[in-house]
C-alpha cells in the first residue's frame, strides 16, 4: 500500500493533469470525462462506482498496433451489473494476422462490420465518467486508451486505475519467495482465488472475469477497503 504522503502527491499530480487537460479538451465525451474529479482517497470502495474494462488489440505496441475490441461492465456497491455491460469490435484499418485471429477469434469480416474507433472511445469515456477503471495489467489499457484519445481528440487524458495484477503481485511479494511471472496471468490469479475457468481473449468476458477477480481479492482484505489502498 502507498504511504499517505506518496498518495497525496499522486492525487495532486493527477488533479493538476486533469485540470490542464480539461482546459484544452474538445467539447464532447473527453471533456465530459475530465469534468469529474477523483473521489477523496478516504472514500470506501463500496461507495465508488467502478468500470471493469478490457481491450483486445492487434499487438502490444500502442503506437503501431490498434484496438480491436472493447468490453466493459459496471460495478456498483461491489456488485457486478451485468445489465450494464458493453462489447464492440472496432473497424480498424490494420489487417489482421493469422495469429490475431487464432487468439481473439475475430475475423477480417467481423472487423469490417465493426464500429468506428471514435464511436467506441466515445462510449467508453461516457461510461467511465465519474468511475474508477478496473483492469488486469494496466499497461495495455492505459497506453492504448491514451493513444486512442490522441487519435480521436488530439489529447491524452490522465487515468486513475485499479489493477488486479498489481494487487495479486503485492500478495505474492509478501511471501518473499520466488514465483513464476505466469502466476500473475488473469486465469492463474482467478484459479488461485478458486474462481471458475472462463473463455479468455474476448474483451467482455475478460472484463467480467477481472471484475469477479477484484471482488475475490477484496474479500481477503479488511472489512472496509478505501480507494487509497487500491489506486495504481
Amino acid at each position: 500500500m502507498y504511504s499517505n504522503h506518496f498518495l497525496l502527491h499522486w492525487l495532486m499530480g493527477y488533479e493538476a493533469k486533469r485540470k490542464r487537460t480539461l482546459a484544452i479538451a474538445p467539447e464532447g465525451p473527453l471533456k465530459h470525462f475530465l469534468s469529474k474529479p477523483l473521489p477523496p482517497p478516504q472514500t470506501p470502495l463500496e461507495d465508488i462506482e467502478l468500470l471493469s474494462v478490457d481491450f483486445e488489440t492487434t499487438g502490444l505496441d500502442a503506437v503501431n498496433d490498434k484496438l480491436l475490441s472493447v468490453g466493459f461492465v459496471e460495478m456498483t456497491h461491489q456488485q457486478i451489473a451485468l445489465n450494464h455491460c458493453y462489447h464492440k469490435i472496432i473497424n480498424t484499418e490494420q489487417a489482421l494476422t493469422p495469429e490475431n485471429v487464432i487468439i481473439h477469434q475475430i475475423t477480417d469480416d467481423q472487423k469490417a462490420q465493426g464500429a468506428p474507433l471514435k464511436e467506441v472511445i466515445d462510449d467508453l469515456l461516457y461510461a467511465l465518467t465519474g468511475k474508477i477503471m478496473v483492469v488486469h495489467f494496466a499497461r495495455i489499457e492505459r497506453q492504448f486508451l491514451r493513444q486512442a484519445c490522441l487519435e480521436v481528440y488530439g489529447v491524452a487524458p490522465p487515468l486513475a486505475i485499479i489493477d488486479t495484477l498489481v494487487l495479486a503481485k503485492r500478495k505474492l511479494d509478501k511471501r518473499d519467495v520466488a514465483y513464476d511471472p505466469s502466476e500473475l496471468r488473469l486465469g492463474a490469479v482467478r484459479q488461485a482465488h478458486q474462481l471458475p475457468e472462463y473463455y479468455a481473449h474476448n474483451a467482455l468476458n475478460d472484463a467480467v472475469a477481472t471484475a469477479e477477480l477484484l471482488l475475490a481479492q477484496l474479500s481477503t482484505m479488511s472489512e472496509q477497503v478505501r480507494l487509497k489502498e487500491l489506486l495504481l
